[in-house]
């Protein structure tokens, strides 16, 4: 029905705080590049976040549980359905938002180790 909002919702959200914490950084720093990297993971967030709730949006159309005229949601069309859209949200859209974060957590942290890996034998070889 509406689980794909709560994804949604969380990729505006990031994109929102992406944009008002990340926009002074200062190009001529050694900072730059440490902005650059977290830049760089926000944007796979994002794009997980943003990717999944078009695909489910998609989807929902193709079953017909997103109408073109208001109100959008046909589960909003009758005040019984209401109650089991929003509890939709809250189980499993909540769910696929955390889920899609910890992936992304997860991304990120082997990013690292393989950046660490990267430059550990990139000394070893430069000793070699």
């Amino acid at each position: 029905m509406a689980c794909f909002t709560i994804p949604l919702a969380e990729a505006v959200v990031v994109s929102a705080v992406e944009k008002f914490t990340l926009r002074h950084a200062d190009d001529k720093s050694d900072a730059s590049a440490k902005v650059d990297a977290v830049r760089e993971k926000i944007g796979w967030l994002k794009k997980m976040l943003y990717g999944g709730s078009f695909l489910l949006a998609i989807e929902h159309l193709y079953h017909g549980e997103i109408s073109l005229l208001p109100p959008f949601l046909t589960a909003m069309s009758t005040p019984e359905e209401i109650p089991e859209m929003l509890h939709e949200m809250a189980t499993v859209g909540v769910g696929m938002a955390v889920l899609t974060t910890a992936v992304w957590g997860v991304l990120v942290g082997v990013s690292v180790i393989v950046k660490k890996v990267r430059q550990h034998q990139d000394i070893v070889n430069d000793e070699a």
